[in-house]
C-alpha cells in the first residue's frame, strides 16, 4: 500500500527546483512585473527626489541637472523608471477591474494582460523616443 502512494505523482505542488518546468501564464508575468515595477519605483525614489531637489533649487543647479541627465546611462535609468511607472499603473488598473469581478475568466484575463503589455510598452517607447531626442 505504501508503495502505491509513493509512486503517485503529486499535482499542485511546485517547489523551486520544479519551477523550471512550469509554464507561467501571461497574466502571471503581468502580476510578477507589477510587483517588480513597484519595487523598482521604491528603490529609485531617492534618485527621483534628488532630481526634483536639484531641478527646483536654482537656475544653476537646473543647468547642472540637465548636463547630468544628458548621459545615456541616466536616460536609460529614467526610461526604466518611466516603464516601471506605466506598467505599474496599467497593471494596477487591471487589478482594480478584477477586484470588481470583471475579466476573471481565462480568456478575458489573457486579453487584459496583453492590453497591459501593449499599452505600457507602447507608451514607454514613445516617451523613450522623446527622451532620446528622436522628435
Amino acid at each position: 500500500m505504501s508503495e502505491v502512494v509513493k509512486s503517485r505523482p503529486r499535482f499542485g505542488v511546485m517547489r523551486l527546483i520544479d519551477a523550471t518546468g512550469y509554464r507561467l501564464p501571461l497574466a502571471g508575468f503581468v502580476s510578477i512585473l507589477h510587483r517588480a515595477s513597484g519595487m523598482l519605483m521604491f528603490l529609485l525614489l531617492p534618485f527621483i527626489l534628488y532630481l526634483l531637489d536639484k531641478s527646483i533649487a536654482s537656475e544653476l543647479s537646473f543647468t547642472e541637472l540637465r548636463n547630468l541627465t544628458s548621459g545615456v546611462f541616466v536616460k536609460l535609468v529614467i526610461l526604466a523608471l518611466v516603464w516601471a511607472y506605466l506598467h505599474h499603473f496599467c497593471a494596477g488598473v487591471r487589478h482594480l477591474f478584477m477586484d470588481l469581478h470583471f475579466g476573471l475568466d481565462k480568456h478575458s484575463a489573457r486579453k487584459s494582460a496583453v492590453g497591459v503589455f501593449a499599452i505600457s510598452i507602447t507608451l514607454a517607447v514613445v516617451i523613450g523616443l522623446k527622451l532620446f531626442g528622436v522628435f
